[in-house]
């Protein structure tokens, strides 16, 4: 599993692991009953603590996204991922509402909004 941590993002590291999972997931990169990859491993591998990563699973399972079998451990679950997706979707469009808010509020026009979307957008 190729995950790649940053300390230079401003985002914990338990939140960082836990959107590129998500990411893998929706993009079909893993598949539902795919194996993840033991906490103790993932810590090791990416060299953090594994209460960090046992924080990433469980708000991997909290949002339902995989499911941990003692024992066994943890698989993505089997969820619709059209269901994700709309999930996504829905989350995107009110961030951006809330973004078309301030915008208005500092007198950006609709092209400067596209371009300020496609410089950043480019640079992921």
């Amino acid at each position: 599993m190729n995950i790649i941590i940053s300390n230079q993002c401003g985002q914990p590291i338990y939140e960082q692991i836990g959107s590129q999972i998500k990411n893998m997931i929706i993009s079909g990169q893993l598949a539902a009953g795919d194996p993840l990859p033991s906490m103790r491993f993932l810590a090791k591998e990416l060299r953090i603590s594994v209460i960090t990563t046992k924080r990433a699973y469980e708000e991997l399972e909290r949002d339902g996204f995989i499911v941990s079998i003692t024992g066994k451990g943890s698989f993505v679950a089997d969820k619709n991922t059209e269901l994700i997706k709309e999930q996504q979707l829905r989350t995107i469009e009110s961030q951006m509402q809330e973004i078309i808010k301030s915008a208005m509020l500092c007198g950006l026009t609709l092209p400067d909004l596209i371009d300020m979307l496609t410089l950043i957008y480019e640079e992921e």
